[in-house]
């Protein structure tokens, strides 16, 4: 039994550091290489978390060399490599202070995006650094192996001919397993971390940012060390603040592993560790968008077909080029990058769409050289990103993931979710598919037209064309005029005319072009309805007030909050119209739970559920009854109870259902305790009409009126719907 024990828990362990650890439903990251910390803290409040980016990789925070003119090239000056070159595990580097460093993962969690530590823990810096100070002010002695800041000595390194074998103490044979890891990459001093005390060290440091708030870590030259050394320091680690994360949340962790075949080193000896970078994967993927290989072959694409043959999806790491590789380091290879533009869009927008591992975007800067640093001026300090009117970075820095079409399939990948692919169509030059019911993109390659008529797997509407127009949540329409129009069918006439930005056409059902709807089939007004009977609410009606649970599901972007309007409606009674307290159709309520600041906001003067919006005692920006986010994960590190939101036992579903808890006048209500509620996102974005049908659960049923386009709710009970859909299930309390 005791082994057994110890298995699970192992296993459990070794699973848990595949999952990302994001917020929401957020299914991305970026790598911002090279940004300051600073800059990073702004991007994640101004432009990744309004656009669904899921996390950052970060570069090195460590302390590192600082490399100013080596004898071998006067003209190398702070090259990027300096970075990867570790000194100390102090938080002092190029991007920013320890300070600055803990404001930003703390700013950036607050608007749940994630950061993940890129760390360099095979080796300290280049042997012929000699004696010098780091970026935090750190000395050291690689002649004596001497590194005091971060507690190393002669000990803690594999020194030539101990056991290193090589004869000079570099790797020169990548066929000798022993070589690849016991010896200097590159001429780095590699550390020894078969050694408890070295392995201590390495978690100390993983726990130090572990605890101001990371999420997880990148694993730099991971191939160097040996899997079982990986194994025991990660068995060292914290979990996750909880601050941020659910208890007993374990790191991410994602490990460099260059396994192209042909050497004893392998993908495979690392998927216990957490997810492993599939170099294969983006050379393949590119050499489909760059070359003439045939897009229709892209149906099976992945482990074993363009991808690792080792690698499962939730073992993956996907990307199209990494910042070495698109250097012609790590990995190396033919690789499509930015200075390929309209390839490497349809390249990553192929990655972003396709349900295989988890993805990363690179943003890079410009550069001449492959030494080259980040942006600087002439002190060598990072200048930090600065952007043009339309969003994209102005200067050298390139920044891909701000260009629209890879911007837009962040939030194109999240509402795709889960679903599989269908409707797989391919030719020579193009290619095009659907997500399930959730989204549908196709693709032409450069100077390649397309024009026919497709299924996609949609609900009807009219869409926006998100890889050339973007989509404005508050107001609920596009901002171009690039629309593409779906029948009852699914059916709809697309057109890429493969010239400049216009290869890529791409929608889903969060992007409608004139938002997913209207409100009531009748809205209110003061005067009486002219279809409705004379008299007040049913006779038959229950009487006395029941304590009612609404739930409405709906994935939401931050920022975004999901409130009901309802009653009865306006088709069936006279004397309705606004205010909500004369209103003959509305219902009086009162709030039976608490949430965050904001929810307690809005709730405060909301009296009634009624279709008018903000009752006179309201807020004023509440445009109805309000609702706080919901997820059945009892692990998850929020609850209704205590925070307001997150953790409710009567969320039996899953995340991303909306809920309030009302006492409600069930006497006011219709026949058999029924009433009518439609969710709204902002002002003027409703629900689409409902034609609603019979509700399952423990309760269920369905009520003798006739559809007005609404949900109908049952009081005194659990009621489940889905926005924009005729689910409903009613449960008794």
């Amino acid at each position: 039994m005791y082994n057994f024990v110890v298995w699970f828990c192992l296993l459990a362990g070794a699973l848990g550091y595949n999952t990302p650890n994001t917020a929401f439903d957020r299914t991305a990251m970026v790598h911002l290489f090279e940004w300051p910390w600073n800059s990073i803290a702004n991007e994640c409040e101004t432009f990744l978390a309004p656009h669904g980016f899921g996390g950052v990789q970060i570069s090195p925070p460590n302390e590192h060399r600082v490399i100013y003119a080596p004898y071998w090239d006067p003209n190398v000056k702070r090259p990027w490599y300096e970075s990867y070159q570790p000194i100390s595990y102090g938080l002092n580097s190029r991007r920013g202070t320890e300070q600055q460093f803990a404001d930003m993962v703390r700013r950036c969690n607050d608007v749940g995006v994630r950061i993940y530590v890129d760390a360099v823990v095979n080796h300290m810096c280049g042997e012929d650094a000699g004696v010098g100070t780091g970026s935090g002010g750190s000395a050291y002695n690689t002649g004596e192996f001497s590194f005091p800041g971060a507690g190393y000595s002669s000990n803690d390194f594999n020194q030539p001919l101990s056991r290193c074998k090589s004869s000079n103490g570099q790797i020169t044979n990548y066929g000798d397993i022993n070589e690849v890891r016991d010896c200097n990459l590159v001429g780095l001093l590699d550390l020894y971390t078969g050694s408890d005390y070295v392995r201590g060290q390495i978690a100390s440091y993983f726990n130090k940012v572990i605890d101001l708030g990371v999420a997880g870590f990148r694993v730099d030259a991971a191939k160097h060390m040996w899997p079982g050394d990986i194994e025991a320091i990660l068995g060292m680690t914290n979990d996750l603040n909880t601050a941020y994360f659910p208890a007993n949340t374990r790191p991410f962790f994602f490990h460099e592993v260059i396994d192209k075949g042909g050497e004893p080193v392998k993908a495979l000896d690392y998927i216990n560790l957490g997810r492993v970078t599939d170099f294969i994967y983006g050379e393949s993927l590119g050499n489909y968008f760059k070359n003439s290989n045939n897009l229709g072959d892209l149906w099976d694409f992945g482990k074993g077909k363009g991808a690792h043959w080792d690698l499962d999806s939730d073992k993956a790491l996907v990307f199209i080029d990494n910042h070495d590789n698109q250097r012609g380091h790590g990995g190396g290879g033919n690789i499509l990058t930015h200075s390929s533009p309209d390839q490497y869009k349809q390249a990553v927008a192929f990655m972003m769409a396709w349900p295989y591992g988890f993805p990363r975007i690179m943003s890079s800067y410009k550069f001449n050289e492959d030494w080259q640093g980040p942006p600087s001026d002439f002190d060598y300090n990072v200048i930090e990103p600065t952007f043009n009117a339309d969003g994209s970075c102005s200067g050298d820095w390139i920044c891909e993931h701000r260009w629209r079409s890879i911007t837009n399939m962040v939030r194109w990948r999240s509402q795709a979710g889960s679903s599989s692919v269908e409707n797989f169509q391919g030719g020579q030059d193009w290619v095009h598919f659907s997500r399930g019911s959730k989204a549908f993109i196709a693709i032409a390659r450069y100077g390649t037209s397309l024009s026919k008529q497709v299924q996609t797997g949609l609900p009807a509407g009219e869409y926006c064309n998100l890889a050339l127009v973007d989509y404005d949540s508050s107001a609920g329409t596009c901002t171009g005029s690039s629309t593409v129009s779906v029948d009852s069918s699914g059916n709809a006439n697309i057109y890429i005319s493969g010239q400049n930005d216009d290869t890529l056409l791409y929608i889903h059902v969060g992007a409608l072009k004139n938002g997913p709807i209207v409100g009531p089939t009748n809205q209110p007004t003061n005067q009486p309805s002219s279809g409705g009977p004379t008299q007040g609410p049913n006779p038959t009606s229950p009487t006395g007030s029941e304590r009612t649970v609404i739930f409405m599901y709906k994935p939401t972007s931050n920022g975004q909050f999901v409130t009901v309007r309802g009653g009865i409606d306006t088709s069936r009674r006279s004397g309705c119209g606004a205010p909500a307290e004369s209103d003959n159709c509305a219902i009086p309520i009162t709030h039976l739970m608490n949430g965050d600041d904001t929810f307690n906001k809005k709730k405060a003067g909301d009296h009634f559920l009624d279709w008018h919006g903000k009752e006179s005692g309201q807020d004023w920006d509440t445009i109805g009854t309000p609702m706080v986010w919901t997820t059945n994960d009892a692990n998850y590190y929020k609850t209704v109870e205590n925070d307001g939101y997150g953790y409710t036992p009567l969320n039996k579903w899953g995340e991303h259902y909306w809920m309030v808890e009302l006492d409600v006048d069930c006497s006011k209500t219709e026949e058999g305790g029924w009433f009518e509620l439609k969710g709204l996102l902002a002002e003027n974005e409703w629900e689409s009409n409902r034609q609603q049908g019979e509700c399952s659960g423990s309760k269920g049923g369905k009520p003798l009126l006739s559809s007005a386009g609404n949900h109908f709710a049952l009081c005194g009970h659990v009621n489940v719907f889905k926005y924009n859909e005729d689910f409903c299930q009613i449960d008794n309390l």
